[in-house]
């Protein structure tokens, strides 16, 4: 039976069954493909859609930007002091007021429930560009970039280190559940990710062939890794003073050599941006001062290496987005 998702949210990828999330990376190669050959696409026109960030974001912003421009649509951008959503009006009247006026919806900021409420009241397509439980898009980019260097999916050995309860290491477990790949989360047992949600990823890896396991022990949890991910250690809007734990847990579990080359001899380094691995930011630079490290989740080493494939990452956010809202309006 044909995929079709006209009318959809794009809010989790727990939403969506292996044959949709295939049918978007599919769509994401064509549009990547029609993008490099410079082939017109404008296939929205007199559609409009609107972006509600109440957390900034470079990648986020510019992807859903080129990607309804390229698609013919209009593009509005509602920063976090543009809308009174949540301040002088409620999310559900903010939701039927823009349903009125757009046909598609954005948004990036903090709680889950954010994004599920713009969805039921909107009545339009909502799409999750962030928020503190999942970030559904990224994983798109994340699979299809895994895809355009090792030639499949199913049966890749994936790593990813650092805080696995935040929305990365959520999302990434499930992306990884639901096309069949075997997941690792190595991490202080302290950041493994919540029992319930490692229960669900387990019975959805089961379904698919992959595997869902945590760890740990960084030896092992690296050891002939295809893919080792990490993210950033502080996330956005997290209070400046868990820094000091966070370094002291996480500091074992950095990405450097070490663990890439107890990894595969082909492995990958991946990283959803934007990243600490030098002190050329003012938070690294502080955060050098205050703590003594220079290169935090990742060595400037690593970033730099022919291994990583973070550009191409933030690349595929644009291809995979434009997938998203075409197949979700047309």
């Amino acid at each position: 039976m044909p995929v079709n998702i006209r009318g959809r949210s794009f809010l989790t990828l727990l939403d969506y069954t292996p044959a949709e999330i295939r049918y978007l990376l599919d769509l994401s190669k064509e549009f990547k493909r029609m993008k490099r050959n410079g082939v017109p696409h404008r296939y929205l026109e007199n559609k409009n859609i609107v972006l509600l960030f109440e957390k900034t974001s470079t990648r986020t912003r510019c992807s859903f930007e080129v990607a309804g421009n390229d698609l013919g649509m209009g593009v509005t951008y509602l920063d976090p002091g543009s809308s009174q959503m949540g301040k002088k009006e409620s999310i559900a009247d903010t939701a039927r007021v823009l349903g009125r006026m757009f046909d598609g919806i954005e948004y990036r900021g903090f709680e889950q429930k954010t994004v599920e409420e713009l969805a039921k009241y909107s009545g339009i397509p909502v799409w999750n560009g962030l928020t503190d439980q999942f970030h559904p898009t990224q994983m798109l980019s994340d699979l299809l970039t895994i895809e355009e260097k090792f030639g499949h999916l199913q049966g890749i050995r994936f790593t990813y280190m650092g805080d696995a309860r935040n929305n990365m290491g959520n999302s990434l477990m499930i992306a990884c559940a639901k096309m069949g790949l075997h997941f690792t989360a190595c991490a202080p047992k302290e950041l493994f990710p919540a029992p319930e949600l490692v229960e669900k990823a387990k019975a959805i890896a089961a379904e698919n062939h992959g595997s869902i396991r945590l760890t740990e022990d960084i030896s092992e949890g690296t050891k002939d890794a295809d893919v080792i991910y990490t993210d950033i250690w502080v996330s956005m809007g997290e209070p400046e003073a868990v820094w000091e734990e966070r370094i002291k847990l996480l500091r074992p579990y950095q990405v450097n050599a070490a663990a890439m080359k107890n990894a595969s001899p082909t492995a990958i380094f991946m990283h959803c941006l934007p990243s600490f691995h030098d002190t050329k930011t003012t938070i690294g630079a502080e955060i050098a001062e205050k703590f003594g490290i220079a290169e935090m989740e990742v060595t400037d080493e690593v970033f730099e290496s022919p291994q990583s494939v973070v550009f191409d990452e933030a690349e595929n956010r644009m291809h995979t987005i434009k997938a998203v809202i075409y197949a979700t309006l047309c």
